[in-house]
């Protein structure tokens, strides 16, 4: 079975001073450069299909910066997104296929948010990003050809990485995503 996820038992601590830093593609010549002027929240190990993993991961590992905190500073011409019928339009280079940044473009709770892989920062820039803090849609993987009998081990690896799993978001964006459709339908009232 491949890894979870490079970073995931690794040991890896953010900083939280961390102020962002520089992602770029896998391309040797003219990498897409984009630059985050803050650190990402909610990082997390996802088991979706959707997510740009490592070769040989399981799972992505991705948090997220307000829209405003992300700029695209070299080679913007070689990204497209990869499907714009998505809530979520991914970002990719045309050359290497990493995916630079996801941006919610529709109506959905976390517009405003860009999904980022904190990874493709280079030498002394991958240190201080906020470490995962949750795995979400880990029996995702099973729809991608994980064998079912191995998810216990998979959820063991997360367990003694200090991870706790989920087959959505966690608690917290859950409620984030019901209070949003609450408002939505009228039926928010903020009492208890």
């Amino acid at each position: 079975m491949s890894s979870l996820h490079p970073l995931i038992g690794s040991g890896y601590k953010g900083s939280p001073n961390h102020a962002g830093g520089k992602l770029y593609c896998h391309c040797k010549q003219n990498p897409v450069e984009v630059t985050l002027s803050s650190d990402v929240a909610f990082n997390h190990a996802c088991g979706c299909s959707k997510c740009w993993k490592p070769a040989d991961a399981l799972f992505s590992v991705v948090g997220v910066v307000p829209v405003e905190k992300l700029a695209i500073t070299a080679n913007e011409s070689k990204l497209h997104i990869i499907d714009p019928n998505a809530a979520i339009q991914r970002n990719a280079c045309k050359e290497c296929g990493v995916h630079l940044f996801g941006r919610i473009v529709v109506d959905h709770p976390f517009k405003g948010l860009d999904f980022v892989h904190t990874e493709l920062s280079k030498g002394a820039g991958k240190d201080g990003w906020q470490e995962p803090q949750f795995a979400g849609f880990v029996s995702s993987i099973i729809e991608q050809g994980v064998d079912p009998d191995k998810m216990s081990e998979v959820r063991d690896g997360f367990k003694k990485a200090g991870l706790e799993t989920y087959d959505c978001l966690s608690p917290a964006l859950m409620d984030l995503i019901a209070t949003f459709t609450a408002k939505k339908l009228g039926t928010y009232k903020a009492k208890m």
